[in-house]
């Protein structure tokens, strides 16, 4: 999948607030972030045979096996969509390859039915795109500017 741009100051604050690191204090810092993460990922109960999580300033590298296409994304949009994560190098192996999804970043005064009119033409298929971001995704009313979605196809 390669790399994936987020919005560094949006999205699930699992660091404790703390989402810049100190350059001095970045070698004590970053395995410690990339657990947190690892551990936000085993939280959300997303699916995968191996994950290796490293961390570098703003950028997250995923590496390891899933067995499908839609496993990888919500592994990397999961990671992604964290607070002071910039990039993600999704350098996970599918064992199942498939078409990727497209993405979408939310817009100020979006929500998932204007998402699904635009991508699909139909206001009422935001189901699909509510299920495609489970389990980041709790409530269809949940969603804030500069996340980014999964968009599958139909």
């Amino acid at each position: 999948m390669g790399l994936m741009s987020f919005f560094k100051g949006v999205g699930e604050k699992i660091f404790g607030g703390h989402a810049e690191v100190e350059p001095a204090k970045a070698a004590e810092v970053e395995p410690l972030r990339a657990s947190a993460l690892l551990a936000h990922v085993k939280s959300l109960g997303l699916a995968y045979n191996s994950l290796t999580v490293r961390t570098n300033a703003d950028t997250v590298t995923i590496e390891g096996e899933v067995a499908k296409q839609e496993d990888a994304e919500k592994i990397a949009l999961a990671v992604g969509n964290v607070e002071g994560v910039k990039v993600v190098d999704n350098q996970l192996d599918v064992a199942e390859p498939a078409a990727e999804a497209q993405y979408h970043e939310v817009k100020k005064g979006e929500s998932l039915s204007l998402i699904a009119k635009q991508y699909y033409g139909n206001a009422m298929k935001y189901p699909v795109i509510f299920e495609a971001n489970k389990p980041m995704l709790t409530d269809v009313d949940l969603i804030y500017p500069g996340q980014l979605l999964r968009i599958p196809a139909l």
